[in-house]
């Protein structure tokens, strides 16, 4: 399987593979469930190696460890699952 650092980072820079709709999946430690968010809404930051920043409805960023992402959908199909 495909480390999820490198499928972001290929949504992020590949032109023609991102011309899709994106939803990453991530576990929430508080809520204990999979949040789902698009993909616009993650910062990826160049050289950070183990998280990537989510941006909630007020605008706060959040910091989402790589570890914590638990799925990948491209169109409504999933493409990415880590096994728990």
């Amino acid at each position: 399987m495909i480390p999820i650092q490198d499928l972001l980072h290929r949504i992020q820079w590949d032109t023609e593979f991102a011309k899709a709709d994106f939803m990453i999946g991530y576990h929430d430690r508080v809520e204990d469930r999979i949040v789902r968010i698009p993909f616009s809404s993650i910062q990826l930051t160049r050289g950070e190696h183990f998280s990537f920043d989510v941006i909630d409805e007020e605008g706060t960023p959040r910091m989402v460890p790589f570890h914590r992402v638990r799925e990948v959908w491209r169109n409504g199909e999933l493409i990415w699952a880590r096994r728990v």
